[in-house]
C-alpha cells in the first residue's frame, strides 16, 4: 500500500513536470530526452512493486507452512502425551492392584505369625500348669504313709494314693474338651479359613471365619475372623455388608491388633458406597489415632486422592 501511494506522488509530480514541460516552449530533442526517463523510471517502479509483491507472496506462503507444520507437531504431541497419560493409569491400576495383593498376602503372613505366637504362649502356658500339677502330686504322695511303694499306693480312684483320680479331670491339659465345642480344634479352623482366604475361596472362608466367630468368640483370633468377613464383602463388593463387619470388630473387639485396619478399610469401603462424608471422617480418625502407622499413610494417600484435607502432614516412610 505504501508503494502505491510512493509511486502515484511521483505519478502526480511527473505529469505536473510535463504539463509544466509542454507549457515551456522547449527543444523537442529536451523534451523528447525527459519523457524517455520518465518513462524508464516509472517503469523501474512498477519492477520493484511486482519484486515486492512477489517476495511478499513467497513469505507468506513459508510462514503459512511453518504454522502448519507447528500444529502438526502440536497435535501429534498431544496424540502423544494422551498415550503415555493412558499407559500411565494402566500402570497405576495395575500397581495398585498388586499392593492390594501383597498387602492380602502381608496380612495372612502377619495373622499367621500373630497366630504361631499366640499357640507358642498356650503351650509355655501348658507345659508350666502340667509341671505344676505333676510337682503337686509328688509333693501330696510324698507326703502319704502308702508313699513307699507298699500296694497302699495304687488305691481304689478318689483314695489319697490314686494315681489315676488327678488325670482324668477335665480342668487338666488332657481333659475332655467342653460340652457344645466344636469338633475340630481352634488352630485348624482358623488356618483352614485363613488359606481358603488366601487362595481366593471366599464362600468357603467365610463360613470357616463365621464357625470360628460362633465356637471360639474369647480366642484372640476371633477379631482377625470378624475382620476377614469384612475383607471377603469388600473383595466381592458387597461394601455395605463389609462396613458392619469393619465395625463389628471396632465395637466388639477394643483391643484386636485389626482397630487400625478395620477404621481404615470401613472409611474405603463408606467412599466406595457414596458415604463420602463418613468415609472422609473415618479416615481422619486412622491419621489421628494410629499416626506413623501404615494405615496412617493409606489413609492420608487416600484423602488426599479423593480431594479431601488431612489432619497431619504426609507421614514419613
Amino acid at each position: 500500500m505504501r508503494t502505491r501511494w510512493v509511486v502515484l506522488t511521483f505519478a502526480a509530480v511527473l505529469l505536473g513536470a510535463i504539463g509544466g514541460a509542454m507549457l515551456a516552449p522547449q527543444p523537442a530533442s529536451a523534451v523528447s530526452r525527459d519523457m524517455i526517463e520518465l518513462q524508464q523510471q516509472v517503469a523501474q517502479l512498477l519492477q520493484g512493486q511486482q519484486d515486492m509483491r512477489s517476495a511478499m507472496d513467497s513469505n507468506n506462503a513459508t510462514i503459512k507452512t511453518l504454522v502448519q507444520q507447528s500444529l502438526d507437531s502440536v497435535n501429534k504431541l498431544s496424540a502423544e502425551m494422551s498415550s503415555v497419560q493412558k499407559s500411565v493409569q494402566e500402570v497405576q491400576a495395575n500397581t495398585g492392584a498388586r499392593i492390594d495383593t501383597m498387602a492380602q498376602q502381608t496380612q495372612g503372613l502377619s495373622d499367621n505369625l500373630q497366630d504361631v505366637q499366640a499357640r507358642v504362649g498356650k503351650l509355655s502356658q501348658q507345659l508350666s500348669d502340667a509341671q505344676n500339677l505333676l510337682q503337686s502330686i509328688d509333693g501330696k504322695l510324698s507326703n502319704q504313709p502308702g508313699a513307699t511303694g507298699t500296694p497302699g499306693a495304687t488305691g481304689a480312684p478318689g483314695s489319697p494314693g490314686a494315681t489315676g483320680g488327678p488325670t482324668t479331670s477335665n480342668d487338666t491339659p488332657g481333659g475332655n474338651p467342653p460340652p457344645g465345642m466344636a469338633p475340630i480344634s481352634a488352630d485348624t479352623l482358623y488356618q483352614n479359613a485363613l488359606r481358603d482366604y488366601t487362595s481366593g475361596k471366599y464362600d468357603l472362608a467365610r463360613q470357616e471365619f463365621s464357625d470360628y466367630i460362633k465356637n471360639f468368640p474369647s480366642n484372640d483370633l476371633a477379631s482377625n475372623s470378624q475382620f476377614y468377613l469384612g475383607e471377603i464383602a469388600y473383595a466381592q463388593g458387597d461394601f455395605k455388608q463389609a462396613i458392619g463387619a469393619y465395625n463389628a470388630v471396632l465395637v466388639n473387639y477394643p483391643r484386636s491388633f485389626k482397630l487400625a485396619a478395620s477404621q481404615l478399610k470401613k472409611g474405603m469401603a463408606e467412599l466406595e458406597s457414596g458415604e463420602r462424608a463418613a468415609g472422609i471422617r473415618d479416615l481422619r480418625t486412622v491419621e489421628s489415632h494410629f499416626p506413623g502407622s501404615d494405615e496412617s499413610r493409606r489413609a492420608h494417600a487416600k484423602l488426599r486422592e479423593v480431594g479431601a484435607t488431612t489432619t497431619s502432614r504426609a507421614p514419613a516412610r
